[in-house]
This record gives structure tokens, sequence and C-alpha cells, in this order.
């Protein structure tokens, strides 16, 4: 990341090109509040957000379809509760609004606090926190449950179902049946270069870290590189532990293999391949699938792989809904 002197303010330039690309999109300067302006008012609007650095998201998810709005901090810091309540009235139209929150504590302060704001002022929040990640603490073997790459099946559903005429009741209804549903896990074979500092963490150049976090965290285990294979055999028996779906009846399941920043399409498809080659061997019947840089960690060089189980065939139709979002 050599562009950018500074990581500790919101990334105007960034959101103004956006801006002057996309003309159904508005920036409000100096908020890190990038909106719809084609929203249908008749729909309940859809926002999230989070620190930069996970270009695309979230400002590549805002278009009809997905996201009414989506609001940008600085690099991995939250946006402020301040300008989060700024998103909430700028698409507010009466119907309530849904947010979507990845699961970090620092994000959970500032958009709780701005949820708070928004329900004193008569407007109907509701909220789900993504905590797809199964990844564990080194230390303690916990489960660390942060939002991660899964989060962007949130937005495309739940998105498509806010389109088709969703309530709020009916919206936090499917994100509270969704969210359980998905699991993700990744792995970096560099770490984030912040600029003009030091590396978020240290890898040699034969080295993966397993289990790493979308903030430039550390995994659970470092391993020699072993090919893409090896990777996908951890990834995927790990994923089936927790998922357990040698036990479930449903065999149908949605798969988003996503690069962290500096991971090359061809390596990307090349670990699908490797992937599904398990998966059907696994029983597992793939009925969605999306390869590309979803939610990334600036220029890590990684993937993550999110497994998401159709429990209702409705959730594919969503995923194959049409969308103005540039990024999907």
């Amino acid at each position: 990341m050599k562009f950018y002197t500074s990581t500790n303010e919101i990334p105007e330039e960034m959101l103004k090109g956006i801006d002057l690309t996309y003309p159904q999109l508005t920036y409000l300067p100096e908020t890190g509040i990038l909106y719809d302006n084609t929203y249908n008012e008749k729909t309940v609007p859809i926002i999230s957000g989070g620190g930069s650095g996970h270009e695309p998201a979230h400002v590549g998810y805002v278009g009809s379809g997905m996201l009414a709005a989506a609001v940008t901090g600085p690099l991995f810091i939250p946006p402020k509760s301040k300008n989060i309540l700024k998103a909430i009235r700028q698409v507010n139209s009466g119907k309530g609004v849904f947010v979507i929150i990845k699961n970090f504590e620092a994000d959970l302060k500032e958009f709780n606090e701005a949820i708070k704001e928004a329900r004193n002022e008569g407007i109907d929040v509701r909220y789900i926190v993504s905590h797809d990640d199964i990844s564990v603490n080194a230390y303690n073997f916990h489960k660390r449950h942060r939002g991660v790459a899964g989060t962007i099946l949130l937005h495309k559903i739940l998105g498509a179902f806010a389109k088709e005429g969703g309530s709020i009741d009916e919206i936090e209804q499917l994100a509270l049946s969704l969210s359980p549903e998905i699991y993700t896990l990744g792995v970096a074979l560099a770490p984030v270069h912040f600029p003009h500092q030091k590396t978020s963490f240290v890898l040699a150049e034969d080295e993966v870290s397993f289990g790493i976090g979308i903030h430039g965290e550390p995994g659970y285990r470092v391993e020699k590189f072993e090919g893409s294979e090896r990777i996908a055999v951890e990834l995927v028996n790990k994923l089936k532990a927790e998922i357990n779906w040698q036990k479930k009846a449903n065999k149908n399941y949605i798969l988003l293999v996503n690069g962290l920043g500096s991971t090359t399409l061809m390596e990307l498809y090349s670990f699908q391949y490797d992937v599904m080659r398990l998966l059907e061997l696994e029983g597992l019947s793939i009925k969605f699938c999306k390869v590309g840089n979803l939610m990334t960690s600036c220029d890590m060089s990684g993937i993550s792989l999110t497994l998401c189980s159709v429990k209702d065939p409705k959730w594919l139709d969503y995923l194959n809904a049409p969308t103005r979002a540039f990024a999907w």
C-alpha cells in the first residue's frame, strides 16, 4: 500500500472517485457516507460499513438490490457513531432501517451508539451482527466469531429481499435465520503492509498463517507452504468440523472464495478448483459459487473460504437477483 501516506483519516479521495465514476452513487464529504441516490423509498433501506481497507466492501455493495448506503472509516478503524447516525437519517423514509454490523468490539461500540440515538429519534432501527469467522485465538483456542467475508451474503440476500418488498420485521427474521448458517475461515501467505510502517505480523516467504483476520491479525498456526491443495484440505476440514455437514440431511451449499487483497484471480480459481473437488468427495452440492476480491484486508496475500447451507431455496433467488452495486 504505497499511494497513501496516512491511514488515520477517512479516505476522501477514494470515496470522491467512486462518486465521480458512478452517477447513481453520492458521497457526503467528510462523513464516509456513500449512498444510492436512486434508492426506492418504498423499500426498507439496508446499511453497513466499517473501516476502509476492505474494498470493495462495503462501498462496492451500495446500489439497488443491495445496500442503500455504506459508512467508511479510516484504515481498519470503524466510522464514528455520528456518521453512522447521519447515514441512518439519510436513508430513512419511515419504514425502518436495517443495519449489518461486523462482530468487532470497536464496530459494535460505534454502531450501537448510533442505533440507540436513532431509536431515541423515533427511527425503527433493527440490526444483525455478522459473526461468520470460525478461527480461534492461538492462546486459548476460543472461537473469534469475527464478521468477515460471509457478511457479503447478508448484504446481497437481505438487499434483494428488501427490494422485493420485505418489511423491517421480515428482514430481521431472515437475517436471524441466515447469519448462523454462514461460516468462514481465512489463510495468509503474506501480511498487510501498512504505509511507511512495519507489517501487521511476521511471516517468512515459505510460510502460511491459518485463521488470519481481515484487520491484519495473525492466525492460530503457521506452517510451511505446501501448495493450494494443502490449504484447501485444511480449510475444508475445519469447516466440516464446525458445520458437521455429514450429519445434516441438507447437502446444498453456497460457496465464496475470497481474495484478501494481493491474491491473483489465477490463484483464486485454482484454489476454487481444489475446494470443489474436495466438496464433491464430501457429497456437497454447490448451488451458488462466487470467486473474487469480495472483502479484502488491504494488500494481504491470502484467501478466505465461506460456506453457507441453503436453508431456504429462496436465498438462491436473492443471490441471483439483479443489482446495481458495482462490485457484485
